[in-house]
Formats: structure tokens, C-alpha cells, sequence
């Protein structure tokens, strides 16, 4: 059995002893107030016993039907113990009405046994609040809250219940009618925060200290992310969070999990026992800045090509880093005057834009063209080609053409493929015939294979 559980058979246990000191004693007394809190005890009876059971549902873990656990037993059972609580109230709030105007006329016997009772309840009630309240913080448990809350009312209205009796005791026996009233008004008010705050945590309605303590985790990361969207709720004492935040289009599959990873621990260390989900999507404002970045750099003369263009936000404001590609033969200035007119044109572009870093990279060479070899040094190449051709399709080849290059031949070649097959067919007849090429002139470097109609 749990520690919490064990926290709620106590109360139990505490709560028949109660009502049977109570209920006995109110009877021999015809005093309403102690029963009054003979019913009030006989709520808390009840209510202790659903805490026992709901403790018991919440405890377990989460499974394919209940993904989140079990905890909100916890507030269900709170909830139906409040009920009860205003349900009885209520009906000891009519009773010393009825007293009060004189629609009964029983009167309240104030014998020492009545003291002797109250005294022992008084002890009863201080021991199980504060056995309830130590658990329900060590343990977050908003069932044992409950019941910490009821004992504590129970205690109040024990001193009230022994305040009337000691009035009744010496010539004023309304006194007892107005404790009864006293406590019923008291469990009324228990009830309706109880059942407030647990509307709440059933209705997923934000708690506005988690969500405040979220938002200051997330905004105080370094580096920083930005926050999209969050939502926080709580149940039994734990707190579920949902976590969008963006980040650089740009930015690698590492990058993102590990803002995401950032996120959660934060979060982890702000609220106790949380459960933190983390979606990560594109920054789109970055996205549409890169664009307009990267067509500025194109458009200045000069510039042939531009990569890992990126954008990065600090302190507020937007900073834009690319590569730019240039001919290698370029003399350096030229190169760096080409560079500044791109940070000029970007800025331009882009005023919120606080500034341009450009990284500058010669173009490849160009490689040496392939030249046609005459027709007498490819004849034993073309007639080898032709017969895998005829082999493998039944027809010789639509085209046939060789270029010389500094890698060494290379082989362009159109098949003829039936109109009505499919082109995983047409692609497994030119893979066979590339790798018959391949395997029967193993000095051609290249087979290019086109496949027509």
C-alpha cells in the first residue's frame, strides 16, 4: 500500500471514531450542534473513503487507454465529496434555523460528558489535519489536500460547537442552534473552493503560476528559442505541457532536437514532475528573409552563385550570412567590391536587417570537353554495343554515339522500348544492358542509357 494511501486509512479509521463520539453524545444532549458536526464527521467518513479509492485509481500507471495516468480519480473523488459537504451543510443550516424561530422546541442538555467529548474530538481533528497536510505536500496530492481542509473545518467548528454549549450551559440555549449554523455556513464556504479548484483542473483550465514559471524557463535559454505556443495543465499534482517553438529553417536535425532537449529540461526544472512534449517547426519569418536575401545577392552583376544563405536572430534583430561563388581568376579587390555591393543590396532589401556576412569561394573549373573520336577507333566498340543491344532487346540500338574525355570514353545510347511497358520495365532493360556493356568492355568509363518509346 502507498504512503498516501496509508495517509487516507487513517483518516478513515479517525473519522467512524468521530462520528460515533459525536453522534452518540449529540443524541444523550439534543445538542444540534454536536450533531451537526456528527454529520459533518459522517461526511468526512464518506469522503475519506473515496480519497482511499481514488488514491487507489490514481496511483496506477498510464496505459493504451489512459495515456496520461489515472490522477484526475483524485479530483473526481474531491468533487464528490463536496457535494456531500454541501448537501449536509445544508441540511444543518435548516435544522438551527428551524431552532431559531422557534419551529422546535428540543433543548440542548449541556452535560460535562459533552465537554469531556469535544475535548477529545478537538485532538482528534489537530492530529489528522496535520497528518493530512505534511502528506498532501510531500506527496502533491490534492485528495489529502482536500481532506486537510476538511479536518482544519472540523477543528473550527469543534470550538464553535463547544463555545454554544458552554453559553447553553449557563442561560443562553440559542447559543448551540447558532454554532450548528456556524458550521454548516463554514463547510458551505470549504466546499465551494473545493469544488472551484476542482472545476478547474477537470476543465484543463491553465494554472496561471505554472504557465507564468514555463514562459520565464523558456525566455531565459541561451541560446535563445522562439516560443510558439504553450499550453499547461495539471492533474494530481502533476503538470502536462505542450511546447511549440521555431527555429531556423536551416538549421540541421541536431540543432532542432537539441533546443528541443533545451526546452524540456527547462521546463523539467520549473514545474515539479512534469511530462514536457516539444514540437519543433520552421521559422517562417526566417524563411521569407532568405528568400528575399538570396534573390538581392543574384541580382547584383558579377555574382555566380550563392549558397547556405542563413539568418540568424539575436537581442531582436535579424543578421544574414551567405556564401557567394566567384570566378576563381578574379583579382581578390574586384572580388571584395563585388561582395560589398552584395551587403549593400541585401541591406537595402532588407532594412530590419542589422548586418551581412559574406564568405567568398572561387568557382570549380570547368572540365575539358569531350571530343568525338573518329568512327575506325570505336567500330569494335559499336558493333560489341550493337549485339548486347539486339540480345537483350531484339532490336539494335536508336542511337549510338562516344565522346573522348579526360576520364575516358563515354558511351550515349537510346534503346527502343515497347510503348505499352511500364518504366520499371524500361528501366530494367537499359540497367541490363549497361551492366552487359560494363562487364564486355570494361574500358568504356561511362554508360549513359536513354530509354524512347
Amino acid at each position: 500500500m502507498s504512503p498516501q494511501r496509508r495517509t487516507a486509512l487513517v483518516s478513515v479509521l479517525a473519522a467512524l471514531v468521530l462520528v460515533a463520539i459525536k453522534l452518540g453524545t449529540g443524541l444523550a444532549t439534543d445538542s444540534l450542534g454536536l450533531l451537526s458536526e456528527a454529520v459533518h464527521s459522517g461526511t468526512d467518513l464518506v469522503a475519506a473513503l473515496l480519497t482511499f479509492f481514488a488514491l487507489g485509481v490514481a496511483g496506477r500507471p498510464a496505459d493504451r487507454s489512459h495515456p496520461y495516468g489515472h490522477g484526475k480519480a483524485e479530483h473526481l473523488a474531491a468533487l464528490a465529496e463536496a457535494a456531500i459537504l454541501v448537501g449536509a451543510s445544508l441540511l444543518v443550516a435548516y435544522s438551527a434555523v428551524s431552532r431559531l424561530v422557534g419551529a422546535s422546541t428540543v433543548e440542548v442538555d449541556p452535560a460535562w460528558y459533552a465537554f469531556a467529548a469535544i475535548g477529545v474530538v478537538l485532538v482528534i481533528d489537530v492530529s489528522r489535519a496535520w497528518v493530512s497536510l505534511t502528506a498532501s505536500r510531500r506527496y502533491d496530492s490534492p485528495a489529502l489536500q482536500a481532506n486537510a481542509l476538511h479536518f482544519a473545518a472540523d477543528f473550527a467548528g469543534s470550538l464553535a460547537v463547544l463555545s454554544g454549549l458552554a453559553l447553553a450551559a449557563v442561560g443562553y440555549p440559542d447559543a448551540d442552534s447558532v454554532a450548528a449554523l456556524f458550521v454548516a455556513v463554514l463547510v458551505l464556504a470549504g466546499a465551494g473552493r473545493l469544488i472551484a479548484r476542482n472545476v478547474d483542473v477537470l476543465m484543463d483550465r491553465a494554472p496561471r503560476e505554472a504557465e507564468e514559471a514555463a514562459r520565464a524557463a523558456v525566455a531565459g535559454l541561451d541560446p535563445p528559442v522562439e516560443l510558439r505556443r504553450l499550453r499547461v495543465r495539471e492533474a494530481a499534482g502533476r503538470h502536462f505541457a505542450d511546447v511549440v517553438i521555431g527555429v531556423s529553417p536551416g538549421a540541421a536535425v541536431g540543432q532542432g532536437h537539441a533546443a528541443a532537449n533545451a526546452v524540456e529540461e527547462a521546463l523539467s526544472r520549473a514545474l515539479a514532475r512534469s511530462d514536457v512534449v516539444v514540437h519543433v517547426e520552421p521559422n517562417e519569418e526566417h524563411a521569407a528573409l532568405r528568400e528575399r536575401a538570396l534573390a538581392a545577392a543574384l541580382g547584383v552583376p558579377g555574382v555566380r552563385e550563392v549558397h547556405n544563405v542563413s539568418v540568424v536572430t539575436a537581442a531582436g534583430r535579424n543578421h544574414v550570412s551567405l556564401h557567394l561563388k566567384l570566378p576563381g581568376e578574379l583579382p581578390l579587390e574586384e572580388a571584395h567590391a563585388v561582395a560589398n555591393e552584395v551587403e549593400r543590396a541585401i541591406a537595402a532589401a532588407l532594412p530590419d536587417v542589422e548586418g551581412v556576412q559574406t564568405h567568398l569561394e572561387p568557382l570549380a573549373e570547368a572540365g575539358r570537353r569531350g571530343e568525338t573520336p573518329p568512327a575506325a577507333t570505336v567500330s569494335a566498340d559499336a558493333a560489341v554495343i550493337a549485339r548486347i543491344v539486339e540480345e537483350v532487346t531484339g532490336s539494335p540500338p536508336r542511337a549510338l554515339r562516344f565522346l573522348e574525355t579526360p576520364e575516358g570514353r563515354v558511351t550515349f545510347l537510346t534503346l527502343a522500348v515497347d510503348p505499352r511497358a511500364t518504366l520499371a520495365h524500361a528501366h530494367a532493360r537499359a540497367a541490363a544492358v549497361e551492366e552487359r556493356i560494363r562487364r564486355e568492355r570494361p574500358d568504356v568509363a561511362e554508360v549513359i542509357v536513354h530509354t524512347e518509346p
